[in-house]
């Protein structure tokens, strides 16, 4: 186990100072760290997206309240075997066409539908707000949880160093004594044995420290963690005026601020809009629609009738009687070139407007599937919506039961501290007077110097456990 922890030491220690490159130039506050991780969380990030996602759905629903509008253009080349639009027979020729149209369509009405996904988008972009709000609020209690460990961590190495050096003069004193013929020689190999131990306990101590910097590190996505370091800053025990109210004033307080619930009471309304939705499939829409075609060709047009010259004119039949043939003149049309394009658009355009009533009837029941499945989202909703009452109520509680208790560990932490100075500083004292073996004296410093770790984690669960508390009561985690 020794070695391990002694390979782990020297592992950081490649990291974090073993190149002139990594000193520390910066030592980071708990509200740098908190700003920070809250700028560069990538789950914040993300959230962040879904919120943009949800605010261009929103601009869908504003759509749906606006008129559409298209139009249509197409030309077409007719070649071979087409009808001649002057003598009406088939011939091989080649005419073009060409047609225009503008269309447009309006809901006037559709069962509410457009207006409740409207007030569902609202509610959407609401809701992924305080999802971010949420994610912010973990965010800052993960890294101030950090931060105090790290001070925690320092703070149990310096007494680990204090305790190495208490103990080198112990060795130095116990020296003379066995010189001077006072104590046996197995004396001094037991404080030796201690310092070896208390020399261990500091590495432990250290690998400790360096791998709370980088687990922080970690946590604000920094690149450069070698050089993380956070000020040494000394937290005083104050009395929190939070704790001294009753639990359920606290519980209250949170109801109204806990984005927690928040989130859940919007995820309730959103899935009430759903329902509307869904129900208003079963009622008509109407839809107004407006057309605008037009047609143009480059076929020749019929100017009109002239003489034919050739074969004047044709027997149509004789006179009864005579026997006179009957005759008819004969004419030839005259055509003339394709009319201007922008002349036949103007001439042959032709407009259309009107109402559509659609009146559902069957649907292979599409309509009342949706409305059965929003209705049990509905009741998913209530249900973990009354699931985070529950949840917060409990968390308020447990949080507000572990302050109290975290205090009263503290101060039992405290009383057996002084306890504990007291017995060590006698057994020093009989030790130096040769009145205590070496033994005896380790144990007393032992549970001395456990006393005084005790003291600082008891101390930073309890800062750690009052800021949650206050922070439900809807003090921020870090004040400016």
């Amino acid at each position: 186990m020794m070695k391990s922890s002694r390979i782990i030491y020297i592992f950081f220690i490649a990291f974090f100072v073993g190149s002139p490159t990594f000193a520390q130039t910066k030592k980071w506050t708990i509200k740098e760290c908190v700003d920070y991780a809250l700028q560069h969380n990538i789950s914040i990030k993300q959230a962040d997206l879904d919120k943009q996602t949800t605010e261009i759905s929103k601009k869908d629903a504003i759509g749906g309240f606006l008129p559409t509008l298209s139009s249509n253009l197409s030309h077409s080349w007719n070649i071979g075997l087409n009808q001649n639009i002057t003598t009406g027979l088939l011939e091989n020729q080649t005419t073009q066409f060409t047609s225009a149209g503008l269309n447009s369509n309006i809901v006037i009405y559709n069962g509410l539908q457009n207006q409740n996904r409207f007030r569902k988008t609202n509610l959407s972009i609401l809701a992924a707000q305080y999802q971010i709000e949420k994610m912010k609020d973990d965010v800052s209690l993960n890294v101030a949880n950090a931060f105090l460990q790290i001070l925690f961590n320092k703070e149990n190495l310096k007494v680990q160093k204090e305790q190495q050096q208490n103990t080198e003069k112990q060795m130095s004193r116990t020296k003379e004594l066995v010189d001077a013929g006072s104590v046996p020689k197995g004396d001094f190999l037991d404080i030796k044995a201690t310092l070896a131990s208390n020399l261990q306990a500091v590495i432990i101590a250290e690998n400790t420290l360096l791998i709370s910097k980088l687990s922080l590190a970690q946590l604000l996505q920094l690149n450069d963690f070698q050089n993380f370091d956070i000020e040494d800053r000394a937290y005083v025990i104050t009395e929190s005026t939070t704790m001294q109210l009753p639990a359920d004033v606290i519980l209250a307080k949170a109801k109204e601020q806990r984005v927690e619930l928040k989130i859940a009471r919007t995820n309730l309304e959103i899935a009430q809009k759903d329902v509307k939705i869904a129900k208003g499939a079963y009622q008509p829409s109407l839809i107004g629609f407006y057309s605008l075609n037009t047609r143009a060709s480059n076929a020749q047009t019929f100017q009109g009738l002239a003489p034919n010259l050739a074969n004047p004119n044709s027997p149509i039949g004789f006179v009864e009687g005579t026997n006179q043939t009957v005759l008819q003149p004969n004419f030839t049309p005259v055509l003339g070139g394709p009319n201007p394009i922008f002349n036949q658009f103007s001439e042959n355009k032709g407009h259309s407007f009107g109402f559509q009533l659609n009146i559902p009837i069957l649907n292979g029941f599409s309509a009342k599937n949706n409305v059965a499945r929003s209705k049990i989202s509905l009741e998913r909703s209530k249900v973990a919506y009354s699931q985070q009452e529950l949840d917060l109520e409990r968390n308020v509680f447990t949080a507000f039961t572990d302050a109290k208790g975290a205090l009263n560990t503290y101060e039992s932490a405290l009383s057996a501290l002084e306890a504990r100075t007291e017995a060590y500083n006698y057994a020093k004292e009989k030790f130096n007077v040769g009145m205590m073996n070496t033994f005896d004296l380790n144990q007393a410093q032992t549970l001395f110097v456990n006393a005084q770790s005790e003291v600082l984690r008891t101390k930073y669960d309890y800062i750690f456990r009052v800021k949650v508390v206050e922070f439900y009561f809807g003090i921020p985690l870090i004040q400016n």
